[in-house]
Parts: structure tokens; sequence; C-alpha cells
């Protein structure tokens, strides 16, 4: 392997190691979010934050945890034939899958990315450049400057009406992580199949 893939790898691995291994400890956030809504429908008034705070912890681990998930291969496979397979074909086999997956890891960030604008009140078609102009004016104005440029924040619908962006751009971190540890399993497959073929 390539010096520089062998740095993007271990760099990739780390960090997701280290996020994945933190996301694991919000079930408890989550079990002590379910705990509290029980209590409070049963002994006290019905808390209004309980169930959407519950649903964004539970898409904080999930999405967090899942480039983890891949880096230890404890993602789901249908293993009816990869199981008897050789090294080498199943890193033939994964170098070739994972390219699916990583397409649809960029359209998934596409639509991420666009609903993430949507939520600070951006309307057109280009969120990157939303987003490009959005650090530069904070960069070069400061948070004022910035916070010029973001319209109508949305909201929920529910009655705690809680601001969308911050589940929405955790989405879009997760995703990048996700595109990010996939190229660095493509380099690992890559790897393989050289070690086999020599």
């Amino acid at each position: 392997m390539a010096e520089w893939m062998r740095r993007y790898v271990r760099a990739v691995e780390t960090m997701n190691r280290i996020i994945g291994r933190g996301a694991m400890y919000l079930v408890f956030v989550l079990m002590g979010v379910l705990l509290w809504s029980s209590t409070s429908k049963t002994f006290f008034d019905p808390s209004l934050w309980t169930l959407e705070t519950a649903q964004f912890v539970m898409v904080a681990y999930y999405i967090l945890g899942g480039p983890y998930s891949i880096q230890l291969g404890s993602n789901v496979r249908m293993d009816l034939f990869y199981g008897d397979w050789s090294i080498r074909t199943k890193a033939w086999v994964d170098a070739f899958t994972v390219l699916f997956l990583m397409f649809y890891l960029g359209v998934l960030f596409y639509g991420a990315a666009s609903s993430t604008a949507y939520s600070l009140g951006y309307f057109g078609n280009e969120p990157f450049v939303f987003f490009r102009d959005l650090a530069i004016a904070f960069v070069t104005g400061g948070a004022e400057t910035a916070g010029e440029m973001i319209g109508h924040l949305e909201r929920s619908s529910t009655a705690w009406r809680p601001l969308i962006w911050p589940v929405k751009l955790l989405l879009c971190i997760g995703i990048l992580l996700m595109l990010l540890q996939s190229l660095a399993e493509l380099f690992k497959d890559i790897e393989r199949i050289r070690e086999e073929v020599s």
C-alpha cells in the first residue's frame, strides 16, 4: 500500500474509532430520555420534548456509529456464499461493491446537504455554494455577518418545535464519515488483492 494510502486509512480509522466508541454511550442518553418520558407521563405532566429528543439521539447513535461498524466488519452481509470464498475473492467483491456504497453515500450526502441548507433558510439549488459563502462570511465578518445570510430557520411541526438544522448537520457529518470510511475500506481491499497476487 502506498504511504499516503496507509496514512489516510490510519487517520480515518482512528477518527471513526474515537467517534464511534463515543457514540456507543448515546444509548445510555437514549435510555435516560425514555425513562424520563415514562416517569413524567406516569407521575407528572407529560414532557413535550422527550419523543423528539429520543429520535434525535437515536439518529446520532446510528449515524455516528455506522463508520465504526464498517471498520469492525460488523455490518450486515448476505453470507450465503461470501463465507466460503478466498481472501482474494472477498477483496475483489468488496472492492467492487464498495463503489456502489460510495455512490449511494455521495447521493445521500448531497440530499442531506440540500436539506440542511433548506433548514437554514436557503431555498436555492446549490447548497454547497451556500455553505461556502456562509463559511467565508463567518471567517471574514464573524457570526453576525454569517447570521445575515441565514433565512427563516426550519422547525419541527410538533408542539415542542425544536430547530431541525442541528440534527440535519449531524446527518451530513455522519454520512461524510461513512464516505471516508468506505474509501479506506476500498484502499484496504486493494492492498489485500495486491498481497494475494504477489
